[in-house]
């Protein structure tokens, strides 16, 4: 029995450090993969956006017809922005940038867009462009809820593969930091209003 006894030491010893190591890896692939279904949700709102410029473009069309190179700049926003993509398993902060850039041109060139809107008052008083409109402002918000997430999400998972003993495991493993989406630039400057 006294023989055995150091290689039972060892044994517990080894299925301790086994089980630490299975667990601590599982717990980082699953933040691993909360971050890439968090970028999905993203990724799915922004696609909603990019769905329903072609309607609202078609009925302001009918309208603005003078109003050709603010609609022609929406349709090339449009179309930058969606040749833009992340690979959710690369989800740093220069491919996080790219995208977000991408996303906030679309949303100056709608931004434009509705400010001409406002010099025509049939257009305004369209139903369907109301619907339109308020479906877009709907889509906005659920951006801005899902980019809230995946930023907690994020943060939970760059946590985790920075947190010690969990930092040996992640650097073993090659899970690298991802990326947040941040504020675009100027925007803590409020914007001046003039009556």
């Amino acid at each position: 029995m006294k023989k055995a006894l150091p290689w039972i030491i060892v044994a517990v010893i080894v299925l301790a450090v086994f089980l630490w190591v299975k667990n601590s890896y599982n717990s980082i692939v699953t933040a691993d993969e909360a971050t890439s279904s968090a970028w999905s949700q993203v990724e799915n709102v922004y696609q909603r956006r990019s769905d329903l410029i072609p309607n609202l473009v078609a009925t302001v069309k009918g309208y603005a017809e003078y109003e050709g190179s603010t609609l022609q700049e929406v349709v090339e926003a449009r179309a930058k922005a969606t040749q833009v993509t992340v690979d959710p398993n690369r989800l740093d902060a220069a491919s996080i940038e790219q995208f977000q850039e991408s996303q906030t041109a679309l949303g100056s060139a709608l931004g434009r867009l509705m400010v001409v809107v406002e010099k025509y008052p049939d257009l305004k008083a369209n139903q369907n462009f109301l619907d339109l409109q308020a479906q877009l402002e709907g889509t906005e918000n659920r951006i801005t809820v899902e980019r809230k997430k995946f930023n907690e999400v994020v943060q939970s998972y760059n946590t985790m593969i920075r947190r010690f003993p969990s930092n040996i495991i992640a650097n073993i493993f090659g899970f690298e930091e991802k990326g947040y989406f941040k504020a675009v630039e100027g925007a803590e400057v409020a914007p001046q209003v003039e009556f």
